[in-house]
């Protein structure tokens, strides 16, 4: 049975302290002592993870080789075997160190150490996190919180079973994460993904500052006096001109056909209700006498025959008229042919007692 304690004898404590570290201060030393015993009666109730945390406090304030030996062994029970093996190690090297006459009070905790190690080494999982081609210079690369330097990356690195977080960072990019889950033996080869930082948004110019107005000339001012041609608006171009009201004919066009084609199949459907409700279907004598229902329906389906009629005629009349419209739209002239812009200009030709002749000339 391996004895779980922090010193094998006072003598120990004293050649310890001296041959191998300085000796703690006293109160830091009774929190380690705390906390040993507290972290070994968790861990042999079997709450290892409590356990575990406290034998690590108590090996960080007062090191001693009974308490590394029992966190190697709580690492392992818990499941964390990389970390295990590691302690195993670290107690071993340490016994190594020892004077014979201290590595013979350790008694058969080095031999259970190695067989512990030995049977743990096989099973702990490996892990390797590379980074994508092309990564930014700088990116930080991090495996549980903790930052991996150049020369570990691509490298099988030892782990603990389960899921660890992992993830990657370009100098001025966003966060990239990810999980990866590994079981005991395992060996895993992971790619990370990089996001880089987003460019900066171009900045617009400012427009140019407007000319400043020059003085008004002599030649302005008669030019000014006289009358200016009246512009005509760019029919294909303004907005309301002709071209809109294509749009607007072609749009009552369509809306008329569809609205005669739905009135049409809901007047074809009366039909067939006076059909079953007039004449010898009711054993009339007269083939137009009809039924209440088929009354109903005779009248019905006539407004909606004349209704979608009209709506034929509205649609058809709508979209000869944006043909029209559109295909005797004037043309503008493009800068290449060199053609004057519109004008117009109106002037009274004529003026007597009895009445004027106006008259109005311009190019189009």
């Amino acid at each position: 049975m391996t004895p779980w304690f922090r010193r094998s004898a006072h003598l120990l404590v004293a050649l310890a302290s001296l041959s191998l570290a300085a000796p703690a201060a006293a109160q830091d030393a009774a929190a380690a002592e705390e906390l040993f015993n507290r972290g070994l009666a968790d861990m042999q109730a079997g709450r290892y993870e409590s356990g575990c945390k406290m034998l690590a406090e108590s090996e960080q304030l007062d090191p001693q080789p009974g308490t590394l030996f029992t966190l190697a062994m709580c690492e392992s029970q818990w499941g964390q075997i990389a970390t295990a093996v590691t302690q195993l190690g670290n107690y071993l090297a340490w016994v190594d160190r020892m004077t014979p006459a201290l590595r013979a009070r350790q008694g058969d905790r080095p031999k259970a150490a190695r067989e512990e190690r030995d049977r743990l080494a096989p099973r702990v999982p490996r892990l390797s996190l590379s980074l994508q081609d092309g990564a930014p210079p700088g990116t930080v690369v991090k495996r549980d919180g903790s930052a991996m330097g150049p020369a570990a990356l691509g490298v099988a690195l030892p782990v603990n079973p389960g899921v660890h977080l992992v993830s990657t960072q370009a100098p001025g990019g966003p966060l990239w994460e990810q999980t990866v889950a590994i079981a005991e033996g395992e060996t895993k080869a992971l790619t990370l993904e990089v996001k880089e930082a987003m460019a900066p948004t171009p900045s617009i110019p400012a427009p140019p500052a407007p000319a400043p107005a020059q003085p008004p000339t002599a030649e302005a001012g008669s030019q000014r006096d006289a009358p200016r041609p009246l512009a005509v608006p760019d029919e294909a171009a303004a907005p309301g001109g002709r071209r809109a009201l294509v749009y607007v004919a072609g749009g009552v066009g369509a809306a008329g056909l569809l609205a005669g084609g739905i009135l049409g199949a809901l007047a074809l459907d009366k039909k067939s209700v006076v059909d079953e409700h007039c004449g010898s279907r009711i054993q009339a004598s007269d083939e137009k006498a009809c039924d209440a229902t088929g009354n109903k329906a005779a009248q019905s389906g006539g407004t909606m025959a004349l209704m979608s009629t009209l709506g034929f005629g509205v649609g058809l009349a709508g979209l000869g008229a944006a043909a029209v419209l559109y295909w005797t739209e004037p043309k503008p002239a493009g800068p290449a042919t060199g053609a004057a812009p519109r004008w117009l200009r109106a002037s009274v030709l004529q003026a007597g007692p009895t009445g004027a002749v106006l008259g109005a000339q311009g190019t189009f």
